[in-house]
């Protein structure tokens, strides 16, 4: 069976949860609060606890102020309980110290016997790296100098993205961690499988008896999966010049949804079953070689304009970024899967800064009717208004269906319908955040939405040929402007197949 009634109800064990990177915004913003909200759903357990880890130094007290008014800043749909917060930083500990230090893993060890004999941990400790990439295998090989990567209880391993910078990359990190941690103490997360809508995806397809014959390659034109964000690199200029769109978002997020959207049904809802049918997915898409990823692939790179009455910068004018820079802010990639039940179906996928709104989702066209036996008009119409199924991730969550009805009056004509359904106005409650489901998953030995070695080594796969492509030739950048959809070269991605992108 798919269905995991208990899955939420399932007891967790107490734990210490070990931060590093406690004073960075990702903590601030998203594990700190998202941790609060469980503990607000009483989710957490009695004997918990939170150990921050970082250079900077500071007490305890000192660690709980910061972090009560980082959650009572990004605390998002629950109200701040002082009461409750009382109780819950009694719980948040602070060590001091630079992950390269081999004395620090020493001290944390120490640090968490404390915290036991205190909170009644059990022993069980949950690493999260929360800290810049360079610092990953380092820090697992202090873990396990320490004798951290065991104890009295369970050990397990958070790694943030990005997984390596490409396919070396990533399988060295791999390797650094396998030597001090097993594969099933390691889970990479990546926060769009944690979303609610995405998780969503699976049970619309394999807990509906209607949707899954017309899954396939007879009913399915193609496939569009679009990550939009109107905002700049937003002070990440740094960063995101050594990133770029393909990286950051394609190679992860994009083609995990990818192959949650198109993998062949798992035989039950478990961590193994599921991940399986992601992996095999990702290793049947065709991976291109260069010459044919100049043919399947565009990169763009916002120019300035001016959006809304306000002058917007260019990429290259944005803080900490080259003027000359190559880096795309914009990448599409059509993909094909070479398997029996997409041979032939193209997968669009494009992810852009600066473009006109912030929307994620995916976009199952259907083939045309065999025959518009209706109005002239209609035929046209059936042209410009195929079946669509659009699956909603953000930030209006939902799943929508257009198909033609009859217009009332006399005569048969058509128009476009569609039947909607909202995540929030359907069941009332407030979703989880990302982090919340994927922190609550790792307490519980969980790993159906964590990322496995092979599935990032076979995404690296995919998207290594363009990126060769990319780097041997000079773009003429910028070649569109912010607030638009991205490059034209983009369109005549898809045109050459007869096909265009949707507009969202």
């Amino acid at each position: 069976m798919l269905e995991d009634p208990l899955r939420y109800d399932a007891p967790v064990d107490p734990a210490a949860i070990v931060i590093f990177g406690a004073t960075g915004d990702l903590t601030r913003r998203k594990l700190l609060p998202a941790l609060f909200r469980l503990a607000y759903e009483r989710r957490l357990p009695a004997g918990f606890a939170v150990v921050g880890v970082s250079r900077t130094a500071m007490s305890d007290d000192a660690f709980r102020e910061r972090m009560r008014d980082a959650v009572a800043q990004f605390l998002e749909d629950t109200p701040f309980d002082e009461e409750l917060w009382a109780g819950f930083a009694r719980g948040l500990f602070y060590l001091s110290g630079d992950v390269q230090d081999k004395n620090l893993y020493s001290r944390l060890k120490q640090k968490l016997e404390e915290v036991d004999r205190e909170r009644q941990t059990a022993g069980n400790a949950l690493f999260y790296l929360s800290t810049q990439p360079s610092h990953y295998a380092p820090a697992a090989a202090g873990l396990g100098g320490a004798g951290l990567q065991q104890g009295a209880g369970w050990r397990r391993l958070i790694v943030e993205k990005p997984f390596g910078h490409d396919g070396p990359s990533a399988a060295a990190l791999n390797r650094g961690l396998r030597e001090v941690f097993n594969e099933d103490q390691i889970y990479r997360i990546d926060h769009y499988l944690g979303k609610e809508t995405v998780q969503n995806i699976l049970a619309f397809r394999f807990g509906n008896g209607i949707f899954e014959p017309l899954w396939n390659r007879r009913y399915v034109s193609h496939v569009q999966i679009t990550a939009a964000e109107s905002i700049g690199v937003e002070g990440r200029g740094a960063y995101y010049q050594e990133a770029g769109a393909l990286r950051d978002m394609i190679q992860n997020h994009l083609l995990q949804v990818m192959a949650t959207m198109a993998m062949e049904p798992p035989a039950a809802y478990e961590p193994d079953a599921v991940r399986d049918e992601r992996a095999k997915l990702l290793r049947a898409i065709r991976v291109w070689t260069p010459a044919e990823a100049a043919e399947n692939a565009v990169a763009g790179q916002y120019g300035p304009a001016r959006i809304g009455g306000a002058d917007v910068p260019g990429f290259r004018e944005e803080p900490g970024v080259d003027p000359e820079a190559q880096t795309g802010t914009y990448a599409a990639i059509t993909l094909e899967v070479d398997n029996w039940r997409w041979a032939g179906v193209p997968f669009y996928i494009r992810s852009g800064k600066r473009l006109p709104k912030r929307v994620t989702d995916v976009a199952i066209q259907f083939n045309r009717a065999p025959l518009a036996m209706f109005e002239a008009g209609a035929g046209r119409m059936q042209e410009t208004y195929p079946n669509l199924l659009v699956l909603r991730i953000q930030p209006e969550e939902g799943i929508s269906l257009r198909f033609f009805s009859k217009q009332p009056g006399s005569g048969m004509r058509l128009r476009p319908v569609t039947m909607d359904f909202n995540y929030g106005a359907s069941f009332g409650a407030r979703s989880p955040s990302a982090y919340e489901t994927l922190l609550l998953d790792a307490l519980k030995g969980d790993a159906t939405l964590y990322t496995r070695q092979d599935m990032v080594e076979a995404s690296w796969a995919v998207v290594a040929p363009v990126l060769e492509h990319w780097s041997s030739v000079k773009h003429d950048f910028p070649n569109y402007a912010a607030g638009t959809w991205g490059p034209e070269a983009s369109g005549r991605l898809l045109a050459r197949r007869g096909h265009e992108w949707r507009m969202p």
